[in-house]
């Protein structure tokens, strides 16, 4: 794994009802609400969420619309589908979906704010089904993505693991959106 063990939340921590806080679900020692802040950014957010990671404490796609402004997040259910009128912004030039099995950025992306970023924030297998009815509407995107995960929370299940949150620091940095990535990195 990534992380030691003994630094991934335990699941004793879900399952035995450990003491949590009541915004973020996290357990006290790692708890970040009382420093969070809300970072500008031109940016278009969207996070379509498998139903599974909704209430899991160690998801880092509930973080982000706490910390990023006007990034909503779309719940998915297979059984269900997924409505694109829901999800897609009329205003944005470009819709991009971030997968590792995309293409790489374009040399000349649009502007941020024309730009629209849909983040799926599930585990990989899951991911794989929900790209299978979202990977029409857009461009996808791969991001070069290097390093070890800084996510201690959750074990990634290789070295090119990484948490969604993560996904949108190096989106963000590929951007030039840096000083963005470097106050959400903060938090």
């Amino acid at each position: 794994p990534a992380h030691p063990p003994a630094l991934t939340m335990a699941r004793s921590v879900v399952l035995q009802g450990t003491h949590r806080c009541a915004r973020c679900e996290l357990p006290p020692r790692w708890c970040i609400c009382s420093v969070q802040r809300t970072v500008p950014c031109p940016l278009r957010v969207d996070i379509l969420q498998h139903a599974l990671e909704a209430h899991r404490p160690s998801s880092t796609g509930n973080l982000i619309p706490r910390v990023l402004a006007d990034t909503q997040i779309h719940s998915y259910r297979r059984e269900r589908g997924v409505d694109r009128a829901e999800i897609i912004r009329p205003d944005c030039e470009e819709l991009w979906i971030l997968h590792p099995n995309g293409e790489a950025p374009p040399d000349a992306p649009p502007p941020p704010e024309r730009l629209q970023i849909l983040l799926l924030d599930a585990n990989w297998a899951q991911a794989g089904g929900m790209l299978t009815q979202v990977q029409n509407w857009g461009r996808r995107v791969r991001l070069p993505m290097s390093g070890a995960s800084r996510y201690a929370l959750r074990a990634q299940n290789g070295a090119d693991r990484f948490s969604t949150f993560e996904a949108l620091l190096f989106l963000l940095s590929a951007l030039g959106l840096q000083a963005s990535a470097d106050a959400l990195r903060l938090q």
